[in-house]
């Protein structure tokens, strides 16, 4: 689809940019979705926790709780049909102290003027029995029974891929970098050439107040907080049955524990206020802090070994609120300071904007019925239900240690909107994303890929400022181990030696093993060539 005037443009390819976009799709509109990176989520929504919350401790009365209760009751009417792969495991808010114990009651209370009445408290008994490895001390908790851990990833990309089997189109690396209006239609500009539109819908996130201004004054500024994760290895999960909340205070929610779906143990994140929207560093202080504030709830985590790190960044703005805003005479919405609830309320911000539009716009398309959904195919990554590799005609696995197969990869390579960067594959696939950082299976990986990405993996190079993981996502360290060096792939024909040696100058530090905390470089010993061996 290629028409001179799109009805709608969407800008920004994170998790709310997708529902809005598969949203106006099934409307009727002639919907594309520009996004600057070479994948949907490929800003801030690709770093989080993971969580579907029912809005138990949202502000009562705010746009942020309408959006959530709305947003998860779709998505559990969507998750059979797409289908979306979901772990109802619950969760408990501990208090540790009894400053935390009497703050209980008030948790409950709100919950119950939100309208999550399966909220309790329970006694610290209740507690150990559900959860037997938690550290001795806890006094008590509420019981929330509606969290649930989902995939953060595949969702946003079936609403993604819904919108385009609905009409819908998309352009991948198109940074959009100036809007004008001539009363009818917008112009923008970017870096794909121009877009014309008559409705334009800012999701870009860390960025949504630089695309206001594009033509008039933001009513907020993005004020970015980096939040840090650390990921244990699988059999870490066992330690947990259900997601472990902090009692939250006035600055933060704290740092939390829970499964993830992938079968992994996350821990985190940390609250950093911090200038530069583009990069989320992981910093050894603040993940060894977070280590020993694991270990107080989760004694036995130091048996353990990290298997990755990484940060994200939060839209957050100078208010703890929504700032969603519609302009009708321009035919422009801003959807901003959308904070870490997005991936819960994305589908219900999605029908606030279709309620808006109806309301408040005069029709810019035809309106349809809601049509008969087509379902897309989606990825199959959830180690809680049947993985690719458990199926006949897979052509075996490609990453063992996610156990990634080559219809997996393929798949995510022939959809009807493929990535067009590692990063996308990569948390389409999982590939390259397991505990050897794709040490075994990058130069298989390279073979298939071909030269699809201009971010594929490529020969490390040593020197300032150099990673040599490529551009782009596939050396960020979101997505790495600290002290793991990037995917490298040599070409098919190499007989470089595997991996080459690298100075220990300048190296990230190592990631810890069974619990040892982060620390200075040490010495690694040689490697013989994997050629020669």
């Amino acid at each position: 689809m290629n028409p001179s005037v799109f009805d709608v443009a969407v800008i920004g390819g994170g998790v709310v940019g997708c529902a809005v976009f598969r949203r106006f799709c099934l409307m009727g509109a002639k919907s594309v979705l520009l996004e600057k990176g070479g994948d949907i989520l490929s800003g801030a929504s690709k770093a989080n926790s993971a969580l579907l919350h029912t809005g138990f401790d949202a502000p009562p009365g705010s746009l942020e709780l309408e959006c959530m209760r709305a947003g998860y009751r779709e998505f559990f009417e969507l998750k059979d049909k797409l289908p979306l792969p979901v772990l109802q495991s619950g969760a408990f808010v501990v208090a540790w102290t009894e400053e935390q114990l009497a703050a209980l009651p008030g948790i409950v209370g709100q919950a119950h003027r939100n309208g999550v009445m399966d909220v309790a408290q329970v006694e610290a008994g209740v507690l150990y029995r559900h959860e037997p490895a938690l550290g001795a001390g806890a006094l008590g908790a509420v019981q929330v029974p509606g969290e649930s851990i989902i995939d953060a990833w595949t969702a946003p990309l079936a609403y993604f891929l819904q919108g385009l089997k609905h009409g819908g189109a998309h352009r991948f690396r198109c940074e959009v970098r100036g809007a004008s209006f001539d009363g009818s239609a917008w112009s923008l500009q970017s870096t794909r050439g121009e877009i014309r539109a008559r409705l334009v819908i800012n999701c870009a996130g860390l960025q949504g107040d630089i695309v206001d201004g594009f033509w008039h004054e933001p009513g907020f500024q993005i004020k970015p907080r980096k939040g840090q994760f650390l990921i244990f290895d699988k059999p870490a999960s066992k330690l947990l049955n259900a997601i472990i909340l902090p009692v939250p205070t006035p600055t933060t929610k704290g740092v939390l524990l829970t499964r993830t779906i992938f079968g992994n143990l996350l821990l985190g994140p940390t609250a950093e206020e911090q200038e530069d929207r583009e990069r989320a560093e992981v910093a050894g202080p603040q993940l060894n802090d977070l280590i020993e504030k694991g270990r107080r709830i989760l004694p036995r985590l130091a048996d353990y070994s990290v298997t990755a790190t990484y940060a994200g960044l939060r839209t957050a703005t100078e208010k703890k609120e929504y700032r969603i805003s519609h302009y009708p005479d321009k035919q422009w919405i801003t959807v901003g300071g959308i904070r870490s609830t997005g991936l819960t309320s994305a589908l219900g911000i999605a029908q606030y904007l279709e309620k808006t539009y109806d309301e408040a716009f005069a029709p810019l398309f035809p309106r349809r019925p809601m049509p008969e959904l087509i379902r897309p195919e989606l990825p199959r990554l959830s180690e809680y239900s049947t993985r690719d590799y458990a199926r006949a005609g897979n052509g075996g696995i490609i990453c063992h240690c996610e156990r990634v197969t080559l219809r997996d990869i393929r798949s995510a390579l022939d959809s009807d909107a493929p990535p067009e960067c590692l990063g996308g594959l990569r948390r389409r696939s999982r590939v390259l994303m397991g505990r050897c950082n794709g040490f075994f299976c990058s130069h298989r990986v390279a073979e298939i890929v071909g030269d699809r990405f201009d971010d594929a993996p490529a020969p490390r190079e040593t020197g300032a400022g150099k990673t040599g993981a490529g551009k782009n996502e596939a050396g960020t360290p979101e997505e790495r181990a600290p002290g793991r060096q990037p995917a490298h792939v040599p070409p098919a024909e190499s007989q470089e030696e595997w991996p080459p040696p690298v100075p220990l100058e300048g190296r990230p530090p190592r990631r810890p093993f069974f619990g040892e905390p982060f620390g200075e470089p040490a010495a690694v010993p040689a490697r013989p060539s994997r050629l020669s061996a």
